[in-house]
């Protein structure tokens, strides 16, 4: 192992010694010096996951958050320099780790949370001219053949519990007393401007969005949806991604081929 790794390694690992060859250029001890930066690293890996998943803390508490989140580092480091994309594996890392196991939504509420920072630094994509769109959904004979390319930013999450209501309420958006943390909730994440916003859809409108990233053409993305939800109200929920900007491209089959 060379020099390097065995000082990564020790970064992250207490129970591995301060590297062998280190020497400090002032004469004093390697090792109390390597504690300190171990500690800085640790802290600010820690720091950084804590400003990713505020309300993941605010749920468990800063004591239990930074002892689960230092579980974490230890055995998953960043992977890019850029500290923005470091916890992508943090949910999956909570759905495994035992103490919390008393909080089944945990993994979820940061999996919509690492949504929104996935959706603040999506690309940009201007909506698309409303004024062509309602003609093309003026031709029935063609309109089941549209397809539609939806924002950069725009995500949906599904989950069997109440993670939409769960994060507004430590929004200040309704009492957290009165979140069923067990009622399921679908997610649309989307970015309007610069602020990120998180609304509770359906179940179909969920399938409908998610239809529409896949490439499917209005009439089986609608078709999947009331399959899924009999109430599935297509031109509301149309409506709804033209009224968010969610909307940026539209073509027909035959324009794509």
């Amino acid at each position: 192992m060379s020099m390097q790794q065995q000082f990564a390694a020790a970064l992250l690992d207490p129970q591995l010694d301060c590297p062998a060859q280190l020497r400090a250029w002032n004469g004093s001890d390697p090792a109390k010096r390597f504690a300190v930066y171990r500690n800085n690293v640790l802290s600010s890996l820690i720091d950084a996951l804590a400003a990713s998943f505020p309300v993941v803390q605010q749920l468990v508490g800063e004591t239990f958050f930074r002892a689960m989140a230092a579980e974490h580092v230890r055995s998953a480091p960043p992977r890019s320099r850029l500290v923005v994309d470091y916890g992508a594996d943090f949910p999956v890392f909570i759905e495994g780790f035992s103490p919390a196991g008393g909080l089944p939504y945990l993994a979820d509420v940061a999996r919509l949370e690492l949504l929104r920072i996935h959706a603040y630094h999506a690309a940009d994509a201007e909506p698309v001219n409303q004024q062509a769109l309602a003609a093309a959904l003026a031709t029935p004979e063609r309109v089941g053949a549209l397809h539609f390319q939806l924002h950069p930013s725009l995500q949906v999450l599904e989950s069997a519990f109440a993670v939409v209501s769960l994060w507004a309420a430590h929004q200040g958006e309704g009492q957290i007393a009165r979140v069923d943390p067990g009622q399921g909730e679908c997610a649309l994440v989307r970015r309007h401007g610069l602020t990120v916003e998180v609304s509770a859809i359906r179940p179909g409108e969920a399938t409908f969005a998610q239809a529409l990233q896949q490439d499917q053409a209005l009439a089986r993305a609608a078709e999947r949806a009331l399959a899924r939800d009999p109430h599935f109200d297509l031109g509301s929920c149309l409506g709804q991604l033209l009224a968010c900007g969610a909307i940026t491209q539209f073509a027909y089959d035959s324009e794509e081929q």
